[in-house]
């Protein structure tokens, strides 16, 4: 198992020598590579299994290193910046021509965030440069939320786990392209589209519709998903769905706003109850996921979150966990 510790200086020199090295950050921990050297990245690519027309975010230690990596920075975009960096909103720029095709996906944009975790900041102050950090694990799959998740998903390709504890945010951040005529949301998370429209003259839109996959990370149709397949229910179908389960002997472990297991359901293998509160519903996602998968059941069944902005982040990463080609929920 990859070792894990808290020594930055440490992992900043591996990061230099070209190492792959795993970072917490507030949304998610992410598998970081030097942002500048090819060799290192395409490392990162082979260990994640992630095909490399997929842009990765690069994460810079303050706004003053936007210039290094960006070509022009918006007016609104700075206004941005002020308000929510370090945090996690991800903003995605015109490149400047040195920015490597690996880091863009071979596009002519660059995504930029910086993160508010102290670990990570001190981490990327000793490192002097940008890394590139998508989700510490394979691709496609839950992302980690502590450090013993990606020491136990990667055996080798990991040089070292720097632990900051548990993720506090828990899902990966709001991604807004910057880089058109109008702002837009390519990916939703805990910063919503009603708190970014605060900022005077930003009027963003959440539609991608007509935006190419790969415009962003972590917007595929199937993505962030247990092994265990995920079906999204109403909460006043729950107790008809997992009867019928039952009936056909199949096995369910549930996400849901309720307290207790529902009347008939007997057979159920594990039931997590989680309140209904948006951020603390966010911090703990990925984690319940991954405990309802150990218990390797035919189903996950999760009880479908409110449908208000708030939630849109937490909805998003639940539609494309539950994805699939032959029922498309």
């Amino acid at each position: 198992m990859t070792a894990i510790g808290n020594d930055i200086q440490q992992a900043a020199k591996l990061l230099k020598d070209g190492n792959l090295v795993a970072i917490p950050t507030e949304t998610v921990y992410g598998l970081a590579a030097d942002a500048s050297n090819k060799e290192a990245l395409h490392k990162l690519f082979d260990a994640k299994g992630r095909p490399r027309n997929h842009p990765v975010i690069v994460h810079i230690a303050s706004v003053a290193q936007l210039s290094d990596w960006v070509a022009e920075v918006p007016p609104i975009a700075k206004k941005l910046a002020e308000k929510f960096w370090p945090g996690p909103l991800t903003m995605i720029f015109k490149k400047k021509p040195h920015v490597l095709d690996d880091v863009t996906g071979g596009q002519d944009t660059v995504a930029i965030r910086v993160p508010k975790h102290d670990t990570a900041l001190k981490l990327l102050q000793e490192f002097g440069g940008g890394l590139a950090a998508p989700s510490a694990n394979r691709f496609g799959k839950l992302s980690p939320t502590e450090a013993a998740d990606v020491a136990n998903e990667f055996e080798t390709e990991v040089a070292y786990v720097l632990d900051g504890g548990t993720c506090d945010v828990g899902i990966e951040s709001t991604i807004i392209d910057m880089s058109g005529d109008k702002p837009r949301v390519l990916r939703p998370g805990m910063l919503n589209l009603e708190m970014l429209n605060e900022v005077a003259g930003l009027n963003a839109t959440h539609n991608n519709d007509d935006v190419p996959s790969v415009k962003a990370p972590g917007t595929l149709k199937s993505h962030y998903s247990p092994m265990t397949p995920v079906m999204l229910v109403e909460a006043d179908e729950l107790k008809t769905v997992l009867q019928k389960l039952n009936g056909a002997a199949k096995t369910a472990a549930v996400l849901s706003f309720k307290e207790e297991v529902v009347n008939g359901t007997d057979k159920q293998t594990a039931w997590i109850a989680v309140p209904n509160d948006p951020k603390i519903y966010a911090r703990n996602l990925y984690g319940n996921l991954r405990k309802l998968d150990t218990f390797k059941c035919d189903w996950i069944i999760v009880e479908r979150v409110p449908d208000h902005d708030q939630w849109s982040g937490i909805r998003d990463r639940l539609q494309r966990a539950s994805f699939r080609e032959d029922n498309q929920q």
